[in-house]
């Protein structure tokens, strides 16, 4: 029966990990604000003037004298006063926008790898084999030996 042998052998495999990282990106644009302008424009108003004429005294002869006396008159008179006026104008405004971008880091961790050997003994089995044997028996039998008789001349 074969035995495992275990052997220690650290073997680094590099192990990838993704990470997100987020990165801002500022767009800048070009935007036109309208400016407001004053324009000043400026309306002469008459002024009115009051003369008194002094009366003569009671003794003086009377004359009568023409004196042109100017009139003051009011005249409403439409006067154009520059108004200011708004205008609404959307502007897009660059928005900072995250985006995630993957940030590939390669890290190396230790991994134990455990390494089996096998290890082959080899072992004397004794065989059995089948002999086939012969039996031998040993049967006694009485045999007639004939006895031959010699005689000397």
């Amino acid at each position: 029966r074969r035995k495992p042998i275990v052997q220690e052998r650290v073997q680094h495999v590099p192990k990838v990990m993704v990470q997100h990282v987020p990165v801002q990106k500022v767009i800048e644009k070009q935007v036109h604000i309208p400016q407001i302008q004053y324009v000043d424009e400026f309306v002469d108003v008459p002024v009115a003037r009051h003369r008194r004429v002094a009366m003569p005294a009671a003794q003086a002869p009377i004359v009568h004298k023409h004196v042109h006396v100017p009139m003051v008159q009011k005249v409403q008179k439409t006067v154009e006063v520059p108004q200011i006026q708004f205008e609404d104008q959307i502007v897009e405004v660059p928005v900072a926008k995250q985006v995630h971008v993957p940030m590939v880091q390669t890290m190396q961790k230790q991994v134990e790898v455990p390494q089996v050997q096998y290890e082959d003994q080899i072992v004397h089995v004794p065989v059995q084999k089948q002999v086939h044997v012969p039996m031998v028996q040993k049967v006694q039998k009485e045999v007639e030996v004939p006895q031959i008789q010699y005689e000397d001349q």
